[in-house]
């Protein structure tokens, strides 16, 4: 293990970049720059630039003997969780330790760590002069924010690439490396009841006035799960899962063992045995919150208000327009009459998905196993990953992988990168990055 290479992870994960707190604002651009002067340090050129107020590192290291070559965009993301509760880390959150095994630090895994294996590759095949692809440097402070800056940057840069490399996601298991391939959408929705002008008195009014919570119960009903199957409205454009996908689901870790790990219960019979079409390639609806009445002073009242937040998570294929309108048209039909049903969409983001015969995953797969001895499995991310849908939309195959593990603890006290994993690491990137200069034809908007 470079002791050089944990010096500077070290550096930068004692910049407190934390993207939530305004207060660290200044840290998040610091660990922006510290990535740019880093790029620059490697025979690059970056900077750093403000995207309609966020930082964003633009740098690149061009292929070693000049002439046309394949173009590789590589993104990652400096801003880091926040450290709270900062009593239950066995150690300074943002000093790096290393400890049997594990290298601690808040970002060491969630992505500093994982981002610095991608620039090293880069600059030692580039020391060698044997770096046989460009590689641009896009990366953002926001991810942990939910922000769009590095999805709009993509949408409007002309500049493009040929295939892009990422490493910000977790094996399945140790040594059971996966390429995610699929990423979900999201519309987050609140919604507003008014059943009256004003509550009522439950003893007089109560089972002839109706009830905010009971109407508003009764409209949620209407687009909730049975049996863990939507409404066919809000089925409308999934796209299925590829044989080799489903090869790759049955080699996953079992449903119920994933639940049982996390203490979640079943939510019906078949839960668990559908737990990765479900989670990864289905639209999923969960109602986040609902406030009305008093749920804790004793108060018989008949409440006229009543709010929910709902959200619903997109499977790839669908479109959120289409989509958001027919859930609203299923809330509005099952809303009680003389409800007052007000549906507000405060966020949208669409599903990504990733050709999995381009030319870029094959030869990514390829490059992958030969380094590190086990094809990765083929997966879809339940979560929403906004740059997969920009890199779709400009036809740029996306290779997104990474060496985090499940017991990492990001997001959580005591993240951890297991430090066995940062030359293998540099040693699967070299050996797509030389794949993609063997594989790749240059595109000419890319060169």
């Amino acid at each position: 293990m470079s002791q050089e290479l944990l010096v500077e992870l070290a550096e930068w994960i004692a910049i407190p970049s934390v993207s939530a707190d305004p207060d660290c604002a200044g840290d998040v651009e610091r660990a922006g720059e510290w990535l740019a002067e880093k790029i620059r340090e490697a025979g690059g050129e970056a900077e750093k630039i403000d995207w309609h107020g966020q930082p964003l590192v633009v740098g690149e290291i061009a292929a070693s003997g000049g002439g046309e070559a394949p173009t590789v965009l590589c993104y990652g993301h400096f801003d880091v969780q926040t450290a709270e509760p900062v009593e239950l880390w066995e150690s300074d959150p943002f000093t790096l330790v290393e400890r049997d095994g594990w290298l601690y630090g808040r970002g060491s895994a969630d992505d500093k760590g994982q981002l610095l294996i991608l620039l090293e590759a880069a600059r030692s095949l580039a020391r060698e002069g044997a770096l046989p692809v460009n590689v641009r440097f896009v990366c953002d402070g926001e991810e942990e924010v939910g922000g769009h800056s590095i999805a709009d940057f993509l949408v409007a840069d002309e500049r493009g690439a040929d295939a892009c490399l990422i490493f910000d996601t977790s094996m399945i298991e140790r040594d059971v490396p996966a390429f995610t391939i699929a990423s979900r959408g999201l519309a987050y929705l609140h919604l507003e009841l008014s059943s009256g002008e004003r509550d009522l008195h439950s003893g007089v009014y109560g089972g002839a006035a109706l009830n905010a919570l009971h109407a508003l119960n009764r409209t949620l009903a209407a687009v909730l799960p049975v049996e863990g199957r939507l409404p066919e409205p809000l089925l409308e454009g999934v796209e299925p899962l590829s044989a080799e996908e489903l090869v790759s689901i049955a080699a996953l870790p079992p449903g119920a063992d994933v639940l049982a790990e996390q203490g979640a219960r079943l939510s019906d019979s078949n839960a668990a045995a559908e737990f990765y079409l479900r989670t990864g390639a289905q639209p999923a609806l969960d109602v986040n919150g609902i406030v009305g009445g008093s749920a804790h002073l004793q108060k018989t009242v008949l409440p006229v208000r009543a709010e929910a937040n709902l959200s619903i998570r997109l499977a790839p294929g669908q479109d959120p327009d289409t989509i958001v309108a027919a859930l609203e048209q299923l809330l509005r039909e099952a809303a009680p009459a003389g409800a007052e049903l007000h549906v507000q969409l405060l966020s949208a983001s669409p599903p990504g998905l990733v050709l999995q015969d381009a030319p870029a995953i094959r030869l990514a797969l390829a490059a992958f196993e030969r380094s590190f001895g086990r094809r990765p499995l083929l997966v879809r991310t339940g979560g929403t990953m906004p740059i997969m849908h920009a890199l779709q939309l400009k036809g740029i195959p996306a290779v997104v992988t990474g060496f985090d593990l499940p017991e990492g603890n990001i997001h959580s006290p005591n993240e951890r990168f297991w430090a066995g994993y940062l030359e293998p690491g540099i040693a699967a990137a070299r050996e797509i990055l030389g794949e993609f200069g063997a594989g790749l034809e240059p595109k000419r908007s890319a060169v």
